[in-house]
């Protein structure tokens, strides 16, 4: 599991007028889905869409609110995730990462834009 701090821009697609929101978050490429703390939830009026049953670190189980859509910025990158609203701080999954065609340098456990496409994010769809 590589951890990163990395600075991320959230919004609300379906309420422009709303200021975005900026925060840092852990990227953890252990884990699966966007997570966001309930203030982050609040401010953006994010509507709960589901609940999910999630698996946390030492096994036990929780239902949490999943919300969205959320529209998530990082560096020339942007995409769209549902989120999952837990915890105190906010994390950047491998669904939003790919998303976004972002990729972690395993030495430095840095978030950078895919070497390979990086004016423009790619994916495959196939």
């Amino acid at each position: 599991m590589d951890l990163s701090n990395e600075h991320i821009i959230l919004r609300n697609p379906l309420l422009t007028e709303l200021e975005p929101v900026s925060i840092n978050a852990v990227a953890d490429t252990g884990a699966v889905h966007l997570c966001i703390p309930e203030h982050v939830q609040i401010q953006l009026k994010l509507e709960e869409i589901d609940k999910k049953e999630v698996t946390l670190a030492d096994g036990s189980r929780t239902l949490v609110p999943y919300v969205g859509p959320i529209e998530l910025r990082y560096k020339n990158r942007v995409g769209f995730a549902g989120a999952l609203v837990m915890g105190d701080q906010a994390l950047l999954g491998v669904i939003p990462m790919e998303d976004m065609d972002l990729v972690v340098v395993p030495n430095t456990r840095e978030v950078i834009v895919n070497p390979n496409s990086p004016n423009i994010g790619s994916s495959i769809a196939k």
